[in-house]
């Protein structure tokens, strides 16, 4: 056989290669690190007297059906800050 020869073993691998194969490569690789947890905000205490107040409000501005009423939604918005800032 001639020195440029190189034989092939059935998994792919040579022998005669002085590089590492991609698949060896990728098997040493570290495992990625998971991303940091996003921390959550504390609700202030105006954003929990407004969602209450919106609840509240809500159901005025709504039709029998649930759906929201023609500016329905603007003006329970305006209602609730006025609940909430008093």
């Amino acid at each position: 056989m001639s020195e440029t020869h190189i034989h092939i073993h059935l998994n792919g691998e040579s022998v005669g290669a002085s590089a590492p194969s991609k698949a060896a490569a990728t098997a040493r690789k570290a495992p990625k690190a998971s991303p940091p947890k996003k921390v959550k905000r504390k609700a202030s205490a105006y954003s929990k007297k407004y969602g209450a107040a919106f609840k509240k409000v809500a159901k005025q501005h709504k039709t029998k059906s649930g759906s929201w009423k023609k500016g329905g939604f603007k003006r329970a918005q305006k209602d609730a800050h006025k609940l909430a800032k008093k």
